[in-house]
Formats: structure tokens, sequence, C-alpha cells
């Protein structure tokens, strides 16, 4: 019987040499982006197939920066091992730390540490390394390496394949048995043989039209078949099928694949959604009933919180239902289903909490001192209507409008109106929700007014040059890259520009 597909995530903080490592394992550069050439970063996922001989991994290279953990998370969904990278001469550093509790959350548990650059340091220093690096992942392998002597790369792999024939065993034992977390049940949950993709990249071809890529989490996906996108429940045929450039016609769960689909504009799908079948299960929720597995007391302790799941993230509200678990109130719709795994982080500071397994999605709203209508008993209802903002949100958005185009963020706000970092950040979700700012980014929020000024004057830029980027906003409007950052990002997630690279495109050049 041939060995089950599997997906490998690296992980690791900056500069520690990932994508060096993979170049090395499979010949393949996943940094194709000019801007991550001329940086010398990794600033999207990168994907490569890893030969092991009888097995073939599919690897999923992830950015090591601290503004990229969200991009990291979206690469993370869906991996069956990881492959954690420390550098000999930096040791564990705090994205090391991240990226772990990212896994754990996760519930990735098998793997290799792989401790590079050993070519750069001397005994002394190559020891104390290894042994933190062994006590990150206890029971996982460590193996030394170089990128540039070649030294342990041989290693590694049999390390890699020992590890993917445990995960394999372990996973197939889970399936063929129930399990008991917390004090649910988890059985198979409805759907769980039908396909789902959440899509972490889309692209066109010319001759073929749209293309998706993600991990295929479950289920079988053929070509001809009929799927959905969700969240926006168009339908669409998959036209073909890629894995690592392979055309197949029937991909097998695990695997990472390139989906053609038919029926779908390019501006019609994203990043975060998801490919389905409607048996798969899969909702677009605004509330999720969830199981805390890691970090539940830091969870429970932040009254609003940053979710991931797949690829896709929201802003929530945290509702301790007393039993290990917590109901979620999300500010923008997941794509869930009972049993997915989710990632909890903190907003601001930003950092990663814990994680959770799905209870249930979609649930009515409920939890200590919460008494349900009949109507709230016999199933979902949408989120309630936004209140009026209070006295103090009012001051918030007043000294927003004062700050134009570089708007403060929560801890100044906080110091310079005399209040708590938490009365800002209740502020900023009560002019969210009634439409009084926008929130570009967890600390870059501005006031409507100014945002619509703003983005005009992005969109008539991008209209002039056939496209902005960050450095072109940075320099016309006379803002810092961080600024321009959001704002084009903000742009994208509007559907108003479409990014293609480092370049953002008006909407009238999205299918060119």
């Amino acid at each position: 019987m041939a060995p089950q597909p599997l997906t490998v995530g690296t992980a690791g903080h900056i500069d520690h040499g990932k994508t060096a490592l993979v170049r090395a394992l499979t010949g393949r550069d996943t940094d194709r982006l000019a801007e991550e050439r001329r940086r010398g970063m990794s600033i999207e996922l990168g994907f490569a197939s890893l030969d092991l001989g009888e097995r073939r991994l599919s690897l999923v290279d992830v950015p090591g920066h601290e503004r990229f953990v969200r991009t990291m998370i979206a690469g993370a969904g869906g991996i069956d091992m990881f492959l954690l990278v420390v550098a000999a001469d930096d040791g564990p550093m705090p994205q090391t730390h991240e990226h772990l509790a990212v896994l754990r959350a996760l519930g990735v548990e098998h793997g290799v540490v792989a401790l590079t650059k050993i070519d750069l340091v001397d005994e002394e220093t190559r020891q104390p390394a290894a042994v933190a690096a062994a006590e990150l992942v206890p029971g996982a392998p460590l193996v030394e390496v170089s990128t540039e002597t070649g030294e342990g790369l041989e290693e590694l792999r049999r390390a890699l394949a020992k590890a993917a024939t445990k995960a394999e065993s372990e996973e197939a034992s889970r399936r063929s048995s129930l399990g008991r977390i917390s004090r649910y049940k988890y059985e198979r949950p409805r759907g769980a043989d039908e396909p789902v993709l959440h899509v972490d990249r889309v692209f066109t071809v010319a001759g073929h039209g749209t293309v998706v890529t993600g991990t295929l989490w479950s289920g079988r996906l053929e070509r001809g078949q009929r799927v959905t996108v969700l969240p926006s429940g168009r339908e669409a045929r998959v036209r073909s099928i890629e894995v690592h450039d392979r055309p197949l016609e029937v991909a097998e769960s695990h695997q990472r694949v390139a989906v053609n689909l038919g029926g779908v504009e390019r501006d019609e799908v994203e990043r975060g959604d998801a490919i389905v079948t409607a048996a798969a299960g899969v909702e677009a929720t605004y509330r999720l009933d969830v199981d805390l597995l890691s970090g539940a007391e830091a969870i429970l302790a932040e009254p609003r919180v940053q979710v991931h799941l797949g690829t896709r993230d929201s802003a929530a509200r945290v509702v301790d239902l007393g039993d290990g678990g917590a109901q979620l109130r999300l500010e923008r719709p997941l794509l869930a289903r009972a049993g997915d795994r989710l990632v909890v982080r903190r907003i601001a500071p930003p950092d990663t909490l814990g994680g959770g397994i799905v209870r249930e999605a979609s649930p009515p709203r409920h939890g200590p001192g919460w008494e349900p209508t009949p109507e709230e008993e016999s199933g979902p209802t949408p989120p309630p209507p936004p209140t009026e903002p209070g006295p103090f949100a009012h001051r918030v958005l007043a000294a927003l409008e004062q700050d134009g185009a570089r708007p403060r963020g929560a801890a100044q706000l906080a110091d310079d109106l005399g209040a708590e970092r938490r009365e800002v950040e209740k502020a900023f979700g009560e002019l969210a929700a009634a439409g009084a700012v926008v929130r570009a980014k967890a600390d870059v929020v501005y006031a409507a007014t100014v945002y619509e000024s703003l983005a005009r004057l992005v969109l008539t830029l991008a209209e002039r040059d056939g496209a902005a980027t960050i450095a072109s906003v940075r320099d016309t409007l006379g803002l810092s890259r961080k600024y321009a950052q959001a704002l084009l990002e903000q742009l994208d997630a509007e559907k108003r520009l479409r990014r293609d690279g480092d370049r953002h495109l008006p909407r009238a050049q999205a299918s060119g």
C-alpha cells in the first residue's frame, strides 16, 4: 500500500535558514517574489515537493518575521508534521517559540528539529544551541545541518521519513477509534470524507483562468467535480488538478493541490475562502463553540482576541462557558465545521495565546447569564445590530479624526487620553461596529471619513500608474511604510484593489 500523502510545515525565527534548508532538501527556491529576493526574507508562503524515496512529502515554507505570523498560521493550517529550524549562531528566538505555540494549538505533534548554520560556529557555541533546540520539543529528533557543506542533510531526510511514518500510523489509529476531548466526544464529523480546501493563494493562468492553491484538509478532489466557493456560495467546476506541477485526475487528502476552477473569475475568490462540496458540512459562521486545548486561562482573560481557522481570521469576543470551553463571537465570518482546529492570538500586543477545537459551528448565543428567546432556541441567529458608541468611544473617534493619515495606536491613545488600553480597544470595537472607523490592521485604525479620502487617493494612484505599491503610496502620500501597507491591504480585502506580488492592481485589471 502506498504511503499516505502528508504535508510538512517549516517553523522558526527569521533568518534561521528555513528557505535555504528547503532549497537544499528539494532543489527549489520557495522565495518567488522579487521583494523576497531583494530583502532576503520570506513574505509569502512557499511550496516544494520533498522526495524521500518511497514517500513524497509536500513542504510549506512559512515566513519567520513576527509581522507575518498571520501568513505563517495560514500556511500551518492543515499540515501534518513540522520542520522546526533553529540557527546554531542564535539558538531559540521569539518567533521560534511563537511558531511552536501555533503548532501546539493546531495539534501538530510530529516532526524534526533542525539545527542550522553549524558551519558558522565553533563547538563551544554549537553545543548549548543544540541542547536548547532539543529542549523545545522533547522526544522529537534533532539533526544538525549545514546547507553550505551539506553536512547532516541525508540524516535529516531519514529523520523526516521516520517522523512521517509515525504521523501516518497515529493518524490511522486515531481515525479507527473514538477519542474524547474535554467532556465532549468527537466522532468523525458530518462530511469528514468530503473535500475541503482552504485557499491560501489565487492567481490566473493565461488561457486557463482562475487557479487556487491550498492543502486538501479532507476527502478526495476529482477533475470535473462540482464544488462551492465559500463564503460567497458561488458554484464552480474543477477543470484540472495539479500536485507539485504534476497533473492528476484525483487529489488525496493531505496533499498540496493547485485547482483550476471553471465558472469563477479571479476577483470572485480570494485567500481565506474555502473550496468545498455541499455535503462537507462547512459553514460560514459568526459564532463558534470551542473546547480550549491550550492557553485556556490566557484566552479567557482576554475580552477580545484574534481567531485563526483555515486561512481566514477574525477578531472575536470571548464568552467563558465554564466547562473548559468558550463561545467566540466573531466580527467577520469564519468557515468551520465541528472538529476543526483553531489558533487564538492576543490582538495587542500580538502574541499566540493557545488554541482549541470546534465543538459546534453556528451555535445559538449562550453562556453565563444568557437567557435564549424561543427564536434562539430553535436555531442560530444573525449577530445583533450594533449599539451606539458610548461617550469615550466618541472621544477616541475625535482623536482619530485629528490624527488624519497617521492614527495613533491603542497604547499611545490610552496614554494621551488618560485611559486603560482595554478601554481604547473596546472603543475601537464599538466604532467599527457602527461603521465610524476602519481597522486596517490590529493597531492601525482610521476614522472612516479619513480612510475614504486616503482610499480615493490610493485608487487614483493605482489607476494612473497601472498599479500601486507600498513604496509609491508611501512616497506620494508622505506616509511611513506601516500606514502605506495597511491602506493597501485593506483595499485588497475590500476587493477595491487586487494584489499581484508586490503590486496592487485596479480591479479593472484584475483579470489581465
